[in-house]
């Protein structure tokens, strides 16, 4: 009697052993599979560092040296850019060959794999892997991939995974296939690798295409058709309000929402305002108030409220604003404009963590179009803009979803590929 693909998965989700199946300490594998330590298909050992940091006799070379902002700004095929050693600074650190995997393994940030695009030194916050015996260096990669978010979920909640140690490591258990399915798992998964690459690209595209556009709609360097009306210089004040309103007495009982600079700029959170600080006040945020926070003011802290999110509070270090004259997106636009921060960093201070006062905020100088219709047209081309890089994203995380579920399918055995 042959068991349909359904079948097998659904005796799976109940624990029941299918033919051809074997229960193991790690679940329910293919009875060809192995199900072995790490460290007895491949050699697991930590990276070093050069001290001291910043000495440059090892500092500032011509050898790259990975971050995990590298791992985590390039996905699959790292490419260092940001750190680099000299050659006396990399014979204290760990040189990997290109297309060596490594794995980080220490901070809230752990367990995010990489494969080096070109040879480069990782310090001991990455583990590197070599001498590889039954497993293909791929093949691990994608096993780490798979792992990821129970290991994430693990650190940042304290549990074992928060340090991953060298040991820890060496004993995890991995389950294998032969080399040979290994390949054709490869095979399957890699499509999905290239086209979330290309739509990672075109999704960049965009956003600079976006840049460009904005800068010179938001400066007057380009008018949009039919207008011709002088922009002026106002206040901040002149045409906004910073809307006034009571703390409330109950904060636990609401959600935290947080303000950013990006495409959906306001994001709500499962997060309980912290009553313990003493002192501090949370206040109620309403649909379509644009919030400003002042605390991250030189990095475009900054978002409108979306309709359907209610019962949201924030601190008293975000600021709700409201039009006096004019659309409340056009100002949205022209304040998250990244040139915009450039031109008043020296009224906040420039760089670090510096917070604008309401009454500094009031007298800001804003050059904007004063024809209200003007204000509008600008932002309803940027709103198309930005609906468009938001479908474009949406599509990038179906995709990145159906390769996970794909993953966890063919890296369990669930599903066999066929010769």
């Amino acid at each position: 009697m042959n068991v349909t693909l359904k079948d097998r998965l659904k005796k799976m989700s109940i624990g029941e052993v299918p033919q051809g199946y074997v229960t193991t300490s790690e679940g329910i594998f293919p009875n060809d599979w192995k199900v072995v330590q790490l460290q007895e298909v491949v050699r697991v050992f930590r990276g070093a560092s050069p001290r001291p940091k910043g000495d440059p006799r090892y500092y500032g070379g011509d050898i790259p040296r990975v971050l995990i902002e590298d791992v985590t700004r390039d996905g699959k095929y790292v490419y260092p850019c940001i750190d680099s050693l000299t050659e006396e600074g990399a014979k204290k650190s760990r040189l990997l060959p290109k297309d060596s995997v490594i794995l980080s393994c220490s901070g809230t940030r752990v367990a995010i794999p990489g494969i080096l695009g070109e040879s480069a030194c990782i310090h001991d916050g990455f583990f590197g892997f070599d001498s590889y015996d039954g497993l293909l260096p791929e093949y691990l990669y994608y096993f780490f991939l798979l792992l990821h978010e129970k290991m994430q979920s693990s650190a940042t909640k304290g549990g074992v995974f928060n340090n991953l140690t060298t040991q820890i490591m060496k004993e995890m258990y991995i389950q294998l296939p032969s080399l040979f399915e290994q390949e054709k798992i490869i095979d399957k998964i890699k499509p999905w690798d290239k086209a979330i690459e290309l739509k990672e690209k075109l999704i960049k595209q965009k956003k600079e295409q976006k840049k460009g556009i904005t800068q010179k709609l938001l400066t007057g360097e380009v008018r949009l058709p039919g207008f011709k009306d002088k922009w002026k210089k106002v206040e901040f004040g002149d045409v906004l309000n910073l809307i006034k309103k009571d703390p409330i007495k109950n904060p636990e009982d609401y959600y935290l929402l947080t303000v950013k600079l990006h495409l959906k700029g306001i994001e709500g959170t499962d997060k309980k305002p912290n009553v313990t600080t003493k002192g501090r006040p949370y206040y109620l945020r309403e649909p379509n108030e644009l919030l400003i926070g002042r605390q991250n003011f030189h990095n475009g802290g900054i978002g409108i409220v979306p309709e359907n999110m209610k019962n949201y509070v924030a601190s008293n270090a975000i600021s709700s604003v409201g039009a006096i004259k004019g659309n409340l997106t056009f100002y949205y636009y022209y304040l998250s404009n990244p040139n915009f921060y450039k031109r008043i960093e020296h009224i906040i201070g420039g760089t670090g963590q510096k917070e604008i006062s309401e009454a500094m905020m009031k007298k800001l100088k804003l050059f904007i179009p004063v024809n209200e219709d003007e204000q509008t047209a600008i932002k309803e081309l940027l709103e198309i803009i930005d609906k468009e890089i938001y479908l474009l994203e949406e599509e990038l995380f179906q995709l990145k979803e159906q390769k996970k579920g794909l993953m966890q399918l063919l890296l369990t055995g669930k599903v066999r590929v066929k010769a």
